[in-house]
């Protein structure tokens, strides 16, 4: 059945047929296929998938994510990263970058990172005289840290396949985000010292810094009130992504004041489209997974490796070469949960620790959001740029030799991310 569904998997992805349908009907007629299994197993799968507390917590993190950044709060945040960086060569640039990892804190998506930075950003690096190429390539890269700082919804959904902690996850993709963007903002200081780009502005006076991060204070606190509450286990997951939602509704009526009714809508409206493209592509991961498992093909798969593969080494970069394959046509949620339960065995058979599987994971596939030929974060930059995709690919690749090499030292230095 296995290969049956994979064949019609790729022939549906092929004619274009969204995701979700394509896991779905895919996993559909595997079991017509198979003829002794009722095809009402995929409707049931479908069904269970959904009726899970931690699930939850998409909802309320995407929630409170439109929230935060679609008022007050996100120009505040977006002042403060501009301003920060200004005097710095190439400071415009490493603006994104600096507004990537805290606006990671709130949002927990590359995509709608991408899409509302680069609308702001972009337009006002080009009036600054950088290369709209440039500026759609530092975009597009920069987008992808989002999913490495909590909360992260790459991340909770790694941990609903593998089992792990949602806490122990957020825990360790903040290093290894934390040096994905100090290697990005050397690459803008790099590449703006090697073209003689002209330098910022003046350095801002630090009252008037001090003010902005006053202001921006209460967005920045988010991500670390979140890991406090896993880490010591004050709170589930789902328990805090409610409280989030509840922080950002505080914030916006009593702290900024400018939440309206209206705009409430469009972010409850918003969050529910976000949460419903996800939801869709994780029923029918759930129905491609149990045909899988009735299969035995992740075990297989791990077995056949562990008996002709001997050096983990050579597992590992088996591992990332496939994930990043994977993840050129794939977006993160749907290729997390078909590999999730492949190589989470596989990682038990080495003696990789499954947080340190995961960061893997969420780097490789991150990589892939802005890897032609189905780039997302690639296209929304270029798009908003107005950048011929070739010449964006091309301004790609010091930013994407940074990005392979942090996914190495990640992939074989476990202190990185297991600590």
């Amino acid at each position: 059945m296995t290969l049956i569904m994979i064949a019609a998997f790729c022939i549906l992805m092929m004619l274009a047929v969204p995701v979700g349908y394509a896991l779905i009907i895919a996993a559909g007629i595997a079991v017509l296929f198979n003829g002794y299994i009722p095809l009402s197993i995929v409707a049931q799968q479908v069904y269970d998938q959904t009726q899970s507390f931690p699930m939850l917590a998409l909802p309320f993190f995407m929630l409170a994510g439109t929230l935060m950044l679609g008022g007050e709060l996100g120009r505040q945040l977006l002042e403060l990263a501009s301003k920060a960086m200004q005097r710095w060569r190439g400071g415009p640039l490493s603006t994104t970058v600096v507004s990537s990892v805290v606006f990671g804190g709130v949002s927990g998506s590359a995509v709608a990172n991408a899409s509302a930075l680069g609308s702001v950003l972009i337009p006002w690096q080009k009036k600054h005289g950088y290369p709209p190429a440039l500026c759609a390539a530092n975009n597009a890269t920069s987008s992808v840290i989002d999913v490495l700082i909590p909360p992260s919804i790459p991340m909770i959904l790694y941990a609903l396949v593998s089992g792990v902690s949602v806490g122990d996850l957020f825990i360790a993709g903040i290093l290894p985000g934390l040096m994905m963007a100090a290697s990005f903002i050397f690459v803008c200081w790099y590449v703006s010292v090697r073209r003689r780009y002209p330098t910022g502005n003046a350095r801002l006076p630090r009252r008037e810094l001090a003010l902005l991060a006053i202001k921006s204070l209460p967005a920045i606190l988010l991500p670390i009130l979140i890991i406090l509450l896993l880490r010591f286990g004050f709170a589930t997951p789902t328990e805090v992504a409610v409280l989030s939602v509840v922080y950002s509704l505080f914030l916006s009526l009593l702290f900024y004041r400018d939440l309206t009714w209206k705009r409430f809508c469009n972010n409850v409206v918003e969050a529910g489209v976000g949460t419903g493209v996800v939801m869709l592509v994780i029923m029918g991961s759930a129905a491609v997974g149990w045909v899988l498992t009735f299969d035995q093909a992740p075990q297989q798969m791990a077995d056949w490796v562990a008996s002709n593969i001997s050096n983990p080494i050579a597992i590992i970069l088996m591992m990332n070469i496939i994930m990043l394959i994977v993840g050129m046509p794939l977006d993160m949620p749907p290729a997390i949960l078909l590999l999730g339960p492949i190589f989470v065995p596989l990682a038990d058979a080495i003696g990789l620790d499954r947080v340190q599987l995961g960061l893997m994971m969420v780097i490789n596939l991150g990589i892939g959001l802005y890897t032609p030929p189905i780039g997302t974060t690639l296209f929304i930059s270029s798009s908003i740029a107005k950048s011929p995709l070739g010449e964006t690919t091309r301004e790609l690749v010091p930013f994407f030799a940074m990005a392979m090499l942090l996914l190495m030292a990640v992939s074989f230095v476990p202190a990185l991310t297991v600590y």
